[in-house]
């Protein structure tokens, strides 16, 4: 039964599959690279940032060797800047440890800064054809509907992603056809069974139960920021790096002070990440900037964070 499953699914993605760059590559950087961008970002949003990141970063080496300001510059707008650091990390471990290869064994994948069991299950799979299955979210849907198993965890769905993998004879497009499916037809808020090129293996076919489907609800913290806007017609807007770690940590803001009272009249913009709900607040102020930070006259080389950005566009000083 499996092995026509198996058989009907590959030949589903060999005719369905999406024409993506990261799929035409076994480059393990370019892999790497794209796994780490569409964790929590969508293809389309990641897509046109794929392929200019190479035109800046064309190798482990030059990502190493690269300031990380440079890095969270060309990652401005993707969101979760955590991953950036932690890629640095890597590629300087990658340097140090593995001369600038990046490593083949599952395990010394594993070990890099910002590479968990799936990441590191996609890049050896794609890369060095291991029979390492990928547990990511679309996955995880599909092998609970296959196994009628709604509340299954992440233990069972590992044996059960693991078995799989092993009997699929093609590890690299057994995971992308698995990810595919569950992207394109076996999604979370609707199944197109009809389409499905392996209904009649499921035990969920036609009968998916939405109601009984865990969900994942993140409570969401509201915060309200006040934002003290310093312009200088001869020097610019003046700028902070935020801290290594927090919210938009290591990125380029004016200086920020967080309202413990909700003010009364309404936030200017309020930017949405996901466990928290920023309202952001201007202040134009004519005293001069104190604390540690710099004027800026351009700000086409600074990381600023998308919120930033959209409210300096509000109150016109973009």
């Amino acid at each position: 039964m499996f092995s026509t499953r198996c058989k009907l699914l590959l030949d589903w993605y060999g005719e369905h599959g999406r024409d993506l760059p990261w799929r035409r590559t076994r480059d393990p950087y370019r892999i790497w690279i794209s796994e780490i961008m569409l964790q929590q970002t969508q293809v389309s949003t990641a897509l046109p940032r794929y392929l200019a990141w190479f035109d800046r970063f064309p190798d482990i080496r030059s990502l190493a060797a690269a300031p990380l300001d440079d890095l969270l510059k060309q990652w401005e707008g993707l969101g979760y800047y955590r991953r950036v650091r932690l890629m640095h990390q890597a590629a300087m471990k990658i340097v140090c440890e593995h001369d600038g290869e990046f490593p083949d064994a599952f395990e010394a994948i594993m070990a890099l800064p910002g590479i968990g069991r799936s990441t590191a299950g996609a890049i050896a799979s794609f890369c060095f054809a291991a029979n390492t299955p990928v547990l990511d979210g679309n996955v995880k849907r599909v092998l609970k509907r296959w196994h009628g198993t709604a509340d299954a965890a992440d233990k069972q769905l590992w044996q059960l992603a693991q078995g799989a993998i092993d009997l699929s004879g093609d590890p690299a497009c057994w995971n992308q056809a698995m990810m595919e499916l569950g992207a394109m037809l076996c999604t979370a808020r609707s199944a197109d069974c009809k389409a499905c090129p392996v209904q009649q293996h499921c035990a969920s076919s036609f009968q998916i139960d939405y109601s009984v489907e865990p969900r994942r609800r993140v409570p969401v913290r509201h915060l309200h920021w006040q934002v003290h806007i310093h312009i200088s017609p001869q020097k610019g807007i003046w700028l902070q790096q935020r801290p290594g770690s927090g919210i938009w940590a290591s990125l380029w803001t004016p200086p920020i002070i967080e309202l413990q009272d909700v003010p009364d009249t309404a936030p200017v913009y309020i930017h949405q990440l996901t466990h928290r709900r920023i309202h952001l607040y201007p202040l134009l102020s004519d005293a001069a900037p104190s604390g540690a930070g710099r004027w800026v006259r351009r700000l086409e080389g600074y990381a600023l964070p998308t919120g930033i950005h959209r409210l300096l566009e509000k109150t016109d000083l973009a």
